[in-house]
């Protein structure tokens, strides 16, 4: 186990936990926790042990609260505009790391929480989860891309009620309004993150980040461009061993062996 001043990190059976330290103030993310995240995150997409990466709070409360209002209260809006890169940095940073990331997301995950979770690629909920974008209710709208890739999830009706209204979501809210994959009691939430990354660590490493690539920048593109991209991962991946040996595993009706070449 990793323990920088906010995060601690462990990598077991291939899987990297990150997990946030700051229970203290629903796990809410500074500056200094933020940078630490990017770090680790960066770090993972190009550690070949890693094959697929979690994302969680400490504590029985808190997914995150994302940003720590103590830190940003008195800043005007050219303070904010650096602050808010790093954040923005921080979500692309998950869309871009070519490996599954699984936020398990377990109590508040309102405002930053419900971001994160919007730029992972699984999201499993608790019955204690609470999913949100409260900003209007202090002032202000998400500000690091929410808004954006919200309405590209559940398009703009629900996009504006889920922003305008700032309520909160349970897990099975979210599950319905397509914001997570599942919702789980608060007792299994860890044991269903557990098997999906398992089972995710048994798929072709290079497949799942063209998979991941694709679906990203399709929702982005028009519907040229995006076959073309899709064509472009479809083939590079004949020049794997793993498409090799996944072809020839299925022919020879046995289990097949992926390592990531």
């Amino acid at each position: 186990i990793m323990q920088a001043d906010t995060i601690e990190s462990q990598i077991t059976d291939n899987v990297l936990w990150l997990k946030i330290t700051r229970p203290k103030v629903h796990n809410a993310m500074n500056l200094a926790c933020v940078n630490e995240m990017i770090e680790a995150l960066e770090k993972a997409s190009t550690d070949d042990v890693v094959r697929a990466i979690v994302l969680l709070g400490s504590g029985e409360k808190a997914f995150t609260a994302g940003a720590d209002i103590s830190e940003i209260k008195e800043f005007s809006g050219s303070e904010m505009d650096p602050y808010n890169r790093r954040w923005i940095k921080l979500f692309s940073t998950l869309e871009k790391v070519p490996k599954p990331v699984i936020a398990a997301v377990n109590g508040f995950a309102m405002g930053g929480g419900t971001e994160m979770s919007l730029a992972c690629d699984f999201v499993i909920a608790s019955e204690t989860a609470k999913f949100g974008l409260a900003e209007i209710n202090i002032g202000v709208i998400p500000g690091a891309g929410a808004a954006v890739r919200l309405t590209r999830w559940v398009g703009r009706l629900k996009a504006k009620e889920i922003l305008m209204l700032g309520k909160q979501i349970s897990g099975e809210e979210a599950v319905r309004f397509g914001l997570a994959n599942q919702c789980v009691s608060a007792t299994e939430l860890i044991s269903t993150v557990r098997c999906l990354a398992a089972e995710l660590t048994s798929k072709p490493p290079l497949a799942l980040a063209a998979a991941k690539s694709c679906v990203n920048f399709v929702s982005e593109s028009n519907i040229e461009v995006a076959i073309d991209h899709e064509l472009n991962e479809f083939l590079r991946l004949f020049w794997t061993n793993d498409q090799k040996e996944g072809m020839r595993a299925f022919l020879e009706k046995r289990k097949p062996e992926f390592n990531g070449s």
